[in-house]
């Protein structure tokens, strides 16, 4: 599987983050108490390495940010609490983020690294070294011994 392109999904069916994390058509702003907001991620892959880029601004990276890893899906979670002062008007958004994202091979817990700068977190996994296949043949013996049941 290393080397391979991370495939974009073009469904007729949203991806289910995608359905209950975004506002419902005709109700602006209405959101389960509870759903968490999804979060803009891209996905490369390159020099042996994937990297996952997340959308989280505002972030304090060493209380607010969260990554797991397990198997190949790797999941990112925020918290983003509002301020205390008043406001006329804010388009923020608070509350939880989540987001998680399917690599297609086994991520190496141990070799992940994360930074976060101006805004944009950088998780780098490293690629699966590539397994090499080697094809063989295979000597067919001569049994001495005619099947059973086996016509002459």
């Amino acid at each position: 599987m290393a080397g391979g392109k991370v495939e974009r999904r073009h469904s007729l069916f949203p991806d289910f983050n995608d359905w209950f994390n975004r506002e419902f058509p005709g109700l602006p702003g209405w959101r389960p108490e509870t759903a968490a907001h999804s979060i803009p991620v891209e996905v490369t892959s390159g020099d042996g390495v994937y990297t996952l880029r997340a959308e989280l601004p505002g972030m304090d990276p060493d209380n607010d940010i969260g990554i797991t890893v397990d198997d190949n899906l790797i999941t990112v979670s925020a918290e983003h609490s509002e301020s205390e002062e008043d406001k006329e008007h804010s388009e923020f958004r608070y509350g939880s983020f989540r987001r998680t994202v399917r690599l297609p091979g086994t991520i190496p817990a141990d070799d992940v690294e994360a930074s976060y700068a101006d805004g944009i977190l950088t998780v780098r996994v490293p690629m699966p070294e590539e397994q090499t296949t080697s094809v063989r043949t295979i000597p067919v013996k001569r049994s001495d011994k005619p099947d059973e049941g086996a016509a002459p």
